[in-house]
């Protein structure tokens, strides 16, 4: 039966002795919970943990497109759709996107991504062409503009070779790769770094009664097994993002759960990607229906993300974050 380890994060300047870096973070873990289908959980040492699994918990994570994974980064979310669930419409203009953009940057985001098409539970599906047309002219006065890293959000590999030609350096796809079947080879022979995300159903269907094994061990299998295509494809995982995918396809259990264990994800050896800004599970706990007043809720769980490790959180109130952010380093 197989077995997965999730680190038991800690953080502090003074390390036991045996302890071990987290993703070559500040953060460290002395244990783990062996975790196995159909088993309660086991908490064992760092040191029964499989030498090759170990490694790829504790090695120092590569740069992603010059961005250094020793510090937490923010994607800021940039949507030119109509009907995007919390900001369509609000960047219906380039020039419009493009102000929100260079703010997006002085405010902190080393990350922008750009997405033409939605992806909120219920959404309708958007032509590649229809996508296009949203995202190249944007990332072209974006790229014009500012040196930030600029993602495309995106499951089609049209769009994706639009966006990359106009300045793009990182392909976001909800699907994770599942979608469109020339867009890994695509990223892969272009050598472009990417974000596999999981998510359960599409955008249309997501949401309705989504149904897991175990979650958390059947999202890790998914990513895990979307890795090995990349890398059979010819990408480095050293070029992989993950993302467990928080509300796309899953119930507010689904998600809790996800949270309160993010650090396994770890184990795939790539920087993970958190998303959660302004979600319904915000909303529904956090007792705020109203999707822009949920920066709180949505900083809150972020910043529990970073103490679990994550690499980059993708936002929509970035000034908000920033601040949160730095109070958060500076304490810890």
């Amino acid at each position: 039966m197989r077995t997965y380890f999730r680190p038991l994060v800690q953080h502090g300047a003074t390390r036991p002795t045996g302890a071990v870096p987290l993703a070559g973070q500040p953060l460290w873990f002395t244990h783990v919970e062996a975790l196995r289908r159909g088993s309660e959980p086991e908490i064992v040492a760092a040191s029964d943990v499989p030498s090759d699994y170990l490694s790829r918990l504790s090695q120092l994570r590569a740069d992603v497109t010059g961005l250094d994974m020793q510090v937490p980064h923010i994607m800021g979310i940039l949507n030119a759709t109509p009907d995007s669930f919390s900001d369509g419409g609000v960047h219906s203009s380039v020039d419009a996107a493009r102000v929100a953009a260079v703010n997006m940057v002085a405010q902190g985001a080393t990350i922008l991504d750009i997405g033409g098409e939605s992806t909120r539970p219920g959404a309708d599906f958007v032509s590649a062409e229809e996508e296009i047309a949203r995202t190249r002219p944007l990332i072209e006065a974006i790229r014009s503009e500012t040196g930030a890293l600029i993602s495309i959000d995106t499951r089609k590999a049209d769009v994706a070779k639009a966006a990359c030609d106009a300045g793009a350096g990182l392909v976001n796809d909800v699907s994770g790769f599942t979608f469109d079947p020339g867009l890994a080879p695509f990223c892969a022979a272009q050598g472009v770094p990417v974000c596999v995300m999981h998510m359960q159903g599409d955008p249309a269907t997501m949401q309705i009664n989504p149904r897991y094994d175990n979650v958390l061990l059947d999202v890790y299998d998914f990513l895990e097994g979307q890795i090995a295509l990349l890398e059979r494809l010819g990408l480095s995982r050293d070029q992989v993002v993950v993302d467990p995918g928080i509300g796309f396809g899953k119930t507010e259990d689904h998600n809790l759960t996800l949270l309160r264990n993010l650090s396994l994800f770890h184990g795939l050896g790539c920087p993970i990607l958190l998303g959660v800004s302004r979600k319904g599970f915000i909303g529904a706990i956090g007792k705020e229906p109203c999707k822009t007043a949920r920066a709180p809720g949505s900083i809150a769980v972020a910043l529990a993300g970073l103490s679990q490790g994550v690499q980059i959180i993708r936002v929509h109130d970035v000034a908000e974050t920033s601040q949160a952010l730095r109070l958060w380093a500076a304490v810890r």
